[in-house]
């Protein structure tokens, strides 16, 4: 294959992952900052090459043929290979360059995460990290997809292709106003707080599904459905309303005496396990491999 072909297919191929990854060539044309007709070229050429459509083109936008879906998961697979290569180059010089992609859920990404990213980045100032935030189940998809190197999610429903490198359990609690008439109990089942507005966790949430498991829920008729658990903290802060989940991500407001949180008497609720995931045998990689241990040290103790 001669040297410009070969040139014509790399330009191609990012050309392709940036309309892959962002729905259209609009949107590839404003994250490359490359004209649109360009990117449209390269990519006609690139199914020229290889013999195949890589979109289907018959609705009003771009979507992704099977071989299109063929070629997005091997770039994927391709990239990882390469980042673990210049991981590898980079352990040479005592971690100094690379690029980590963690996926994480909303309460990690106020709380526990902010600290491991900063201790990693004072030891490995080298190392840019590349942060998603997304819900439970998209968080082990992202990973599994190759678009993440490590995963932090709560109670996924399943670890295809991926292991459990760290964990926690956590328990589940009210939170409320300070002021609230129940914010000094020890501890609270969900029956109690039924007379009072509640922000329940929309479906989709892991939160949900720990406490549809308590026998009470099929009683509650909550004031607030959210699928924020910030919103959910904010609503719990203003007045009367109640809310549930672990302290994970409001351990500003406890601290700050903004919010009480009473643990659930419950019996029969499950705990909120915290997993943090990566893809079945991606261990090796330095700066994985080093972030992990940080994140071990930062996770809360059972």
């Amino acid at each position: 294959m001669a040297k410009a072909e070969t040139a014509l297919i790399a330009i191609g191929y990012r050309y392709f992952l940036a309309v892959a990854e962002t729905g259209s060539v609009r949107a590839a044309s404003r994250s490359l900052n490359v004209a649109a007709s360009a990117i449209s070229r390269q990519l006609i050429l690139l199914e020229e090459s290889l013999g195949v459509s890589l979109f289907d083109r018959s609705g009003r936008g771009l979507t992704l043929s099977p071989a299109g879906l063929i070629l997005l998961q091997g770039l994927r697979v391709a990239a990882q290979g390469h980042e673990k290569t210049m991981d590898e180059l980079s352990a040479l010089k005592g971690l100094k360059r690379g690029l980590l992609r963690i996926a994480t859920v909303e309460s990690i990404s106020v709380s526990i995460l902010p600290d491991m990213l900063l201790d990693f980045a004072s030891r490995y100032q080298g190392i840019e990290v590349a942060v998603t935030v997304a819900g439970s189940d998209a968080v082990t998809a992202i990973v599994r997809d190759h678009q993440a190197d490590l995963g932090f999610t709560f109670n996924p429903t399943s670890l295809e292709g991926l292991e459990a490198v760290a964990s926690s359990d956590l328990h589940l609690g009210a939170i409320m106003a300070p002021a609230h008439p129940l914010a000094k109990a020890q501890r609270l089942s969900l029956a109690d707080c039924a007379d009072f507005p509640l922000a329940w966790p929309s479906p989709g949430l892991s939160l949900r599904a720990i406490l549809d498991s308590a026998p009470a829920a099929r009683r509650i008729r909550p004031a607030f459905e959210c699928n924020s658990l910030r919103l959910m903290a904010s609503l719990a802060r203003r007045g009367s309303c109640i809310a549930f989940q672990t302290p994970i991500g409001i351990e500003q407001e406890l601290a700050l005496g903004e919010l009480a949180w009473i643990p659930l008497s419950d019996k029969r609720l499950p705990l909120d396990r915290l997993k943090v995931v990566a893809r079945q045998g991606a261990g090796g990689r330095p700066a994985l491999d080093a972030f992990l241990a940080i994140a071990r040290h930062h996770l809360p103790q059972n």
